[in-house]
């Protein structure tokens, strides 16, 4: 019956760079990395997490500065990437698989470019960094000028729209509360003409297989750059869940696992 289930994720937490992180964990098999997106913490893939954790070992960090993790002074994917590979060295994990969600896809890029001996495979959910098209509203609230000047009135109109929308669309609930966190990330990687920090030049330089998973209705990033990107990664499969949106880890809990496993293999823990 364990098995059927899935283990419960355990909250733990553990010293990085001399922050304390906080990380969801469960499940035994192959280590599995989950990098959360821009939106939300680690408590936003429990569900799908429980599904994995029937054949893989699930570690999903909250970032730091979302969930329940300590902030850092400033953000850059690079710096990112190094806390992603200091989390990973400190729980004493040597090669695993990783996966990363939307601004989590962008991270999970960044490292599998500058760490591929440790990635074993590499899969992408409604990545950032593939291409410069964003939803225009995300565009509007990067810029330096709205956020300087109405940052902190965005932030509570964003909370009151969560709140509203939360009523008809349960997935908004697990959002984190925005925070100056975030229209800091949104600084880093975007401008009002979309998205700055675009890895193509780079997809032909992933040793990796790798997985890229889209919603065809996504929102915010549009489908039509998973096409672009599984054309110039070197070993690629693309899935692509119809009538999905931006998070289909979450709308497709059992076919995104079924998925995963595909592609990932799975381990057997008995």
């Amino acid at each position: 019956m364990l098995r059927e289930r899935g283990y419960a994720m355990q909250s733990r937490k553990v010293r990085v760079d001399q922050l304390d992180i906080h990380y969801l964990s469960g499940g035994e098999g192959d280590p599995l990395i989950v990098i959360h997106g821009g939106a939300e913490g680690a408590n936003a893939w429990e569900a799908s997490a429980r599904e994995l954790s029937k054949h893989y070992r699930v570690y999903i960090p909250d970032l730091p500065g979302f969930g329940q993790s300590q902030a850092m002074g400033g953000f850059s994917l690079s710096r990112y990437a190094a806390f992603l590979d200091e989390f990973t060295r400190k729980l004493g994990i040597k090669r695993f698989h990783l996966m990363g969600h939307s601004l989590g896809g962008g991270i999970a890029l960044q490292y599998a470019l500058r760490f591929p001996h440790r990635v074993q495979r590499l899969v992408l959910v409604d990545s950032l960094c593939l291409g410069k098209e964003i939803a225009m509203w995300i565009r509007f609230a990067s810029s330096p000028v709205f956020s300087r000047y109405l940052g902190g009135c965005f932030l509570t109109v964003i909370e009151l729209l969560k709140r509203v929308v939360g009523w008809c669309y349960k997935p908004v609930e697990c959002m984190d509360p925005v925070s100056r966190v975030k229209i800091d990330i949104a600084n880093s990687l975007l401008a009002f003409k979309g998205q700055t920090t675009v890895f193509l030049n780079h997809l032909s330089d992933l040793l990796m297989p790798t997985l890229v998973i889209w919603g065809s209705n996504d929102p915010i990033v549009p489908v039509t750059q998973a096409y672009v990107a599984s054309r110039l990664i070197p070993d690629c499969q693309l899935h692509v869940f119809e009538h999905c949106g931006h998070s289909v880890y979450r709308e497709e809990i059992a076919d995104f696992s079924h998925l995963l496993v595909g592609f990932l293999g799975k381990s057997d823990p008995s």
